[in-house]
Parts: structure tokens; sequence; C-alpha cells
């Protein structure tokens, strides 16, 4: 029983992390289409490395390398954005 509620709590997560994922492209194509042109907005940054997060949480209990190497790489450049983006902003 504690086997397969762990399952889902992690099922949860993953479906949580590829929701916020993939949520970023509707923002940012919302956001643009205000604008005009093509913009990624700061929310783009933030679904993208708290949805990284929840596949990589995943991944892990899932024991998949693939996933894991691909979502550690994509947080270290999700987050390098923002660094930049509020650096500049100083």
């Amino acid at each position: 029983m504690i086997s397969g509620n762990l399952e889902l709590i992690f099922l949860i997560i993953g479906f949580t992390g590829q929701g916020l994922f993939a949520s970023r492209f509707i923002i940012q194509w919302i956001y643009s289409e205000k604008k005009k042109e093509s913009v990624i907005p700061i929310a783009f940054w933030y679904l993208s490395i708290f949805g990284g997060m929840g596949l990589l949480t995943y991944a892990i209990f899932r024991k998949d390398p693939v996933i894991i190497t691909g979502q550690l790489f994509g947080l270290i450049i999700y987050i390098r954005n923002l660094i930049l983006i509020y650096k500049k902003n100083r």
C-alpha cells in the first residue's frame, strides 16, 4: 500500500512539473501577442525552473538517467538566464 501511495505522489509531482513546463510556452505566446513581437517574459524562466524541478524529482524517483541529465542541464540554463536578467535590471 505504501508503495502504491508513493507511486501516486511521484506521478502527481511528475504531471505537475510537466504541466508547469508546458505552460511556459502558452505564457510566452500570450505575452508576445500582447507586445506584437517575440518576447520571453520572466514568468517563462520561473515556470521552466519549477517545471524542471518537478520533472527532475520524478526522473530521480524513476531512476531515469536520460531525463535526469536533461533536466539538470536545463535547470542550470534557466537559473543563469534569471541571473543575467536581474543583473541587467540593476
